[in-house]
């Protein structure tokens, strides 16, 4: 029980950390944007976020996942640190000059023939952000979850300030009278402001994650380095796989949409507004895998390892359920993180939020294959969601438009969760308590049912005051549910 309080310690600080981070998207930077920007813009902004998880992917190539694997002993460690950052360094700086060399064929592809400077910014944002992740991923190992956080902190606090200089204060009488700002500021380039604001925390976090590279040792080892890529290049397969799961959908609607280009971005606009909602979940989710991955494969070869995982998936369960239901009982007054030309999507909300449900469970049921080193077998099942991903988008976008992208999100993340379960089942076998967690989660979706059901009948025509006294008790009750069955049987059952 120890390591479960030391998991839920550090979950709490990644968690406060990405609490704050979210709360200043959502609160602040979210209700901003889709306030500031048209549908369109918006739907620009989203689309090129689309590029950068996708090259975040070929930057990185995983090598942070493997530092963790072969520098958990802290004998090997420094070996393992500078074997990694170097390699990284090599090739980012190879990466970064040929997106800046090649930026107006690629901005074209892109249907951004106009703005070669969007290949730019995504080339150092990206570039940044990957030689950091090699000393984030030390910080977690090191246990100094406190650091960690308040980094990433910094990172989205001078990202939002940059974004509302740049969009708000900027555009106005009294800046266009500073010769500063008219040196920097061009109207025509308001989308660009958003990334050149998110270059720069990207370099301030690589600077101040600069202490850890001063004591890195310049011994590169070969072998090493072998060892650390063949364990790394699935899981970038994994993870390439699990983008496309993700996040290619929004580029997909730009291909397979009807209409003008205009038109498509629109409809990008309006479902990348409304999945912010549901990432909304994510938090707890991120926050607990930051803190669950270095103790996993600390405790890997530990008698009771498995019992730690079980007892783990099995609170990640309650909390995800709490989550999903909290979340789309308040939607009425989430609804107002969004500009008023954006809430059409939120009808979708309810599919991603079930869908982030299965993708939180997937990722607690992953640990078996990244403990025994089948990590192609990750590859495997990130292929066949992928596969799904393209199929029902290919298909439905036409059609269906973003219903069908939300969909397409659903049954990905219910397949790679029910198939890394099954197959983690027979190569490394964990006690899960699956009827316990598929209670809570079938029973959190009843109660939603049950809410929309009792406002479309009875309270759909009264004030907004009596849906939410009717859903408070409604998640009261889930709590208390959760209570009996908890105190009944346990943290196992």
């Amino acid at each position: 029980m120890s390591l479960l309080r030391k998991l839920a310690s550090d979950t709490a600080v990644y968690g406060v950390s990405n609490i704050l981070s979210r709360l200043l998207n959502y609160i602040v930077m979210t209700p901003f944007l889709t306030r500031n920007f048209s549908t369109s813009e918006y739907g620009a902004v989203t689309d090129i976020f689309v590029y950068a998880a996708f090259l975040t992917i070929v930057f990185t190539y995983r090598l942070d996942t493997a530092f963790f694997r072969f520098g958990s002993n802290a004998e090997a460690r420094e070996a393992a640190f500078g074997t990694a950052w170097q390699s990284l360094l090599a090739t980012t700086v190879a990466l970064v000059g040929g997106l800046v060399l090649f930026a107006p064929q690629l901005a074209a592809l892109m249907y951004y023939p106009e703005h070669p400077e969007y290949v730019w910014w995504l080339a150092g944002i990206v570039g940044a952000d990957a030689l950091s992740s090699v000393p984030f991923a030390r910080l977690r190992l090191e246990n100094k979850a406190k650091q960690f956080a308040a980094i990433k902190l910094v990172n989205v606090l001078i990202n939002s300030s940059l974004v509302i200089f740049f969009l708000s204060y900027c555009p106005t009488k009294a800046a266009s009278e500073n010769s500063f700002i008219q040196a920097i500021y061009k109207p025509e380039y308001r989308i660009s402001y958003v990334f050149i604001a998110n270059l720069a925390a990207s370099l301030l976090t690589l600077l101040l994650l600069s202490p850890a590279l001063l004591r890195l040792s310049l011994r590169f080892e070969r072998a090493l380095w072998q060892r650390m890529m063949r364990y790394s290049l699935p899981l970038l397969l994994v993870s390439f796989a699990g983008m496309i799961n993700e996040v290619l959908d929004r580029n997909l609607l730009k291909i397979y949409l009807p209409g003008s280009l205009p038109d498509r971005l629109h409809e990008i606009g309006i479902y990348g507004a409304a999945y912010k909602i549901p990432t909304l979940m994510m938090i707890f989710t991120t926050a607990f895998n930051y803190a669950a991955e270095p103790i996993f494969f600390s405790q890997a070869d530990k008698s009771d390892a498995k019992l730690l995982y079980a007892r783990t998936a099995h609170i990640f369960s309650i909390v995800a359920s709490l989550g999903f239901l909290g979340i789309l009982l308040y939607l009425d007054i989430l609804q107002y993180l969004l500009g008023k030309d954006f809430r059409e999507g939120l009808q979708i909300v309810p599919i991603l939020l079930l869908a982030n449900v299965f993708f939180g469970m997937y990722n607690s049921f992953s640990i078996w294959y990244k403990l025994s080193d089948r990590t192609i077998i990750g590859t495997y099942i990130a292929f066949g969601g992928a596969a799904i991903t393209l199929i029902i988008n290919i298909l439905g976008i036409p059609y269906y438009g973003y219903w069908a992208s939300a969909w397409a999100t659903l049954a990905c993340y219910a397949f790679i969760c029910t198939a890394t379960y099954a197959l983690g089942q027979r190569y490394y076998p964990v006690p899960y308590p699956m009827k316990r967690i598929s209670t809570y989660i079938a029973t959190a979706v009843g109660l939603f049912i049950l809410s929309k059901g009792l406002k479309t009948m009875l309270l759909n025509e009264l004030p907004i005051g009596y849906s939410l006294v009717v859903n408070t008790f409604i998640l009261a009750s889930f709590l208390f549910f959760i209570f009996l069955l908890e105190r009944k049987k346990g943290i196992l059952g």
